[in-house]
């Protein structure tokens, strides 16, 4: 059987975000998020849950870290709670907030554990929201502010940044679905919170330049292929407006300064108001970015029809076996997804920032979680991103979502990710099966079959 060892600057890694883990949601002079709105409303989450609470990362992160260690993760992806530094809009951040970071960084480094640190992970602050939010155009210049602080902090140990995940989630769930915080449902906001986002992204990537030069910086986006359900011509035109709806929106502005044309036309024939764009603001939005950061979890199958305006198609799991959370696992979609973006925008340098699925994991008499199923899905695709190394792709990465079983958006804690099993009721950690065979993972550089 064949070996699967990829280059020796591979990162493995694992991967979290701060209002899913860290709970203290009142606690260090945090301020209110977005989220902590939204999760309080009744009805917005299927569990009735918060994440008040979460793993209670922000008191237990050095356990986390210690088992980090024993895991042998070599790399951990978290991000920055905005409200945690900026609780208020008086311009002043918060020393305690800030400490609770560096306090987190410095023990990643003594324990070997290289830090790369999301700025933005959905969880605007409140009173920003009350502003507008991401569609109001003077947002990118709070994030600056904030961006600046986080910088200053933290800068000289962590050599890593993105500044945004995922903003077609953050602004089509959150602006136009409304199913995501803020909830608002309105399409053309969507549009213009996406706009703005990837406005702030850019200044963020100067700000970060003019501060530190030592590092790299560059952006998470969620990226799923979109391929028609059957050979039929209108299949394959609505796969082609969904791949434009999710994928080009944000790959093209970012590395072709510009918005993709087919799109732009059809939002117009449907009505829609276009983002409102200034001279210049292309410019920054594709200001060049160290890597692009990819979260790849599955392929969507387009059926043209449905009630679904202005895009008019529905999409399918097709012929192929689902997580828990109903997604399809389909591995050729990410090398396929990593060979397209390597050919179509120049060849860049990109780390998978997240790969994962849920299942229902439970815990045996024996104090075991044998979650097998998550080890078949993750050595699937990471033969697949081996696969795509083999054929030229300047990936130089793979982080796991999630490190710990997490508070999973609008979902609760239903859907469970991690490597290490939550118990809610205590606070308990277990490391998986899968969290010990990635520990092999790691140390094998890839994957060795024993015959």
């Amino acid at each position: 059987m064949r070996d699967y060892i990829f280059p020796g600057d591979f990162r493995w890694g694992a991967a979290t975000a701060s209002y899913q883990i860290e709970g203290a949601a009142r606690k260090g002079g945090k301020g209110e998020s977005i989220w902590d709105r939204f999760t309080h409303i009744p009805g917005r989450i299927q569990d009735d849950t918060t994440g008040d609470v979460a793993c209670d990362h922000y008191h237990r992160y050095r356990e986390d870290v210690r088992l980090m260690r024993e895991m042998g993760i070599q790399n951990y992806r978290f991000s920055i709670s905005w409200p945690r530094i900026f609780p208020d809009a008086s311009g002043r951040a918060n020393e305690e907030g800030l400490r609770f970071y560096s306090d987190l960084v410095d023990a990643l480094l003594e324990n070997g554990i290289r830090p790369m640190v999301t700025l933005y992970h959905w969880d605007m602050p409140q009173w920003l929201q009350n502003l507008g939010g991401w569609l109001n155009r003077k947002s990118a210049d709070y994030f600056v502010q904030y961006c600046e602080a986080v910088f200053s902090g933290l800068g000289d140990r962590v050599l890593s940044w993105i500044t945004l995940n995922e903003p077609w989630v953050c602004a089509f769930n959150g602006y136009y679905a409304g199913d995501f915080a803020p909830g608002i449902r309105d399409f053309s906001s969507a549009l213009q919170a996406a706009y703005n986002m990837l406005r702030a992204h850019g200044m963020a990537v100067r700000t970060y330049r003019k501060l530190h030069g030592n590092g790299e910086i560059g952006i998470t986006l969620n990226l799923c292929p979109r391929e028609p359900a059957t050979d039929n011509a209108a299949d394959q035109e609505a796969a082609l407006r969904n791949d434009g709806y999710a994928n080009r929106w944000f790959l093209d502005p970012l590395f072709k300064g510009c918005y993709p044309e087919d799109m732009m036309r059809y939002y117009q024939d449907m009505g829609l108001t276009l983002p409102d764009m200034e001279p210049m603001d292309m410019e920054l939005i594709r200001e060049p970015v160290d890597f692009l950061g990819v979260n790849y979890y599955y392929i969507e199958f387009t059926r043209a029809g449905g009630d679904n305006w202005p895009l008019y198609f529905t999409t399918t799991a097709g012929d192929y076996s689902v997580t828990e959370y109903g997604w399809p696992i389909v591995e050729r979609g990410l090398t396929e997804l990593l060979v397209r973006l390597d050919r179509e925008y120049k060849h860049p340098k990109i780390y998978v920032t997240e790969n994962g699925a849920s299942f229902l994991d439970v815990v045996n008499v024996k104090g075991e979680v044998l979650d097998d199923c998550r080890i078949d899905y993750l050595e699937r695709h990471i033969m697949a991103c081996w696969d795509a190394v083999r054929q030229g792709v300047n990936l130089k990465g793979y982080y796991v979502w999630t490190l710990i079983d997490d508070f999973e958006w609008n979902t609760g804690f239903r859907n469970k990710f991690g490597l290490i099993y939550l118990d809610r009721r205590t606070g308990g950690r277990i490391v998986k099966k899968s969290g010990y065979w990635y520990r092999k993972i790691m140390e094998q550089n890839g994957i060795v079959n024993q015959d």
